[in-house]
């Protein structure tokens, strides 16, 4: 280009000093920085933090919204459950006497026990799954750190859980274990837990965030894992003819590990000889392990999420 003088005359145009740099020099001198890119780890952290406010009342809300269509409401979060256990029973407990080596004090407990807690990691896992793409509106229209969602919703199971403990602790009383010492450990356990649970949302709000149909096959694979957990029997005692390693595995993994433990801490007639060696600090080690690697896992793709 060139500039015009006031005799007509043409004379070079004056090179700009900006004209000679770079869009990312010119970025890096006016401060500009990419819309959407990830901030750092500790900046994420402080990002959620501050959002603290709306990860609790996004969970409260879809709470609420959950069961509003139904005429008993929020009665669902234990009836549902509930009836799972009844016809766990009658499946397991009259049919196929998976309650050897327990009497109906105990199996029954141990029965819904077991139905309530891995439920609610079954429950986390998926509102896990369909927490990006689910919310996708939500996602593209506001700015906010995205493992909002995922924690939001784990937060949400641990709500409803707390409304099913309370029919738990009924169901506990009614078949003779009363109210110990031992009842404080459902604290620790549910919290260990839950950070457990946090962990495998945020890694599966990832894998669902690109893969939509992980949704249609997670019932199948929760639906094993809950087999596998023994969740409807004692694991020790139904493998015992069976290699110790195959019992030990299933013993050790995360579903099995924290069931044993509130089950441990309610009901009288399980004792410490039904829970894997170390088994506190295995429940320790999950939750850190899928808490952490789940956590920086979905912030490696923070910038990825609602695109395309």
């Amino acid at each position: 280009m060139s500039d015009t003088t006031p005799g007509g005359a043409t004379a070079p145009a004056r090179t700009s000093v900006d004209d000679q740099l770079t869009s990312t020099q010119l970025a890096a001198k006016y401060g500009l920085s990419v819309s959407g890119a990830r901030p750092s780890l500790v900046q994420y952290i402080r990002q959620l933090w501050g959002r603290r406010h709306f990860i609790l009342a996004f969970s409260q809300a879809k709470l609420t919204a959950q069961y509003s269509q139904a005429k008993l409401g929020q009665l669902w979060q234990v009836v549902t459950p509930l009836l799972n256990a009844a016809v766990y029973y009658f499946i397991f407990g009259l049919i196929l006497n998976a309650d050897r080596g327990m009497s109906q004090e105990v199996f029954i407990p141990f029965l819904v026990t077991g139905v309530f807690v891995f439920t609610f990691t079954q429950s986390s896992v998926m509102a896990g799954v369909k927490s990006i793409s689910g919310n996708l509106g939500l996602v593209r229209a506001l700015h906010f750190p995205r493992a909002s969602l995922p924690i939001s919703l784990a937060l949400q199971q641990l709500q409803q859980l707390m409304f099913s403990m309370a029919v738990l602790l009924v169901i506990v009383v009614s078949f003779g274990s009363f109210p110990s010492l031992s009842w404080l450990l459902i604290l620790p356990a549910l919290v260990l837990q839950f950070g457990f649970n946090t962990g495998l949302a945020l890694v599966m709000a990832r894998l669902g965030s690109k893969t939509p149909d992980l949704a249609q096959l997670m019932p199948f694979i929760m639906r094993t894992w809950m087999y596998a957990s023994g969740v409807m029997f004692s694991i020790p005692v139904m493998l015992a003819d069976k290699p110790a390693w195959i019992a030990d595995v299933l013993q050790w993994n995360p579903a099995a590990i924290y069931m044993d433990l509130i089950r441990f801490a309610l009901i009288d007639g399980y004792g410490s000889e039904n829970l894997p060696p170390h088994v506190w600090a295995f429940a320790l080690g999950w939750a850190v392990l899928f808490g952490v690697v789940g956590f920086v896992y979905f912030w490696k793709a923070e910038e990825r999420y609602g695109r395309g």
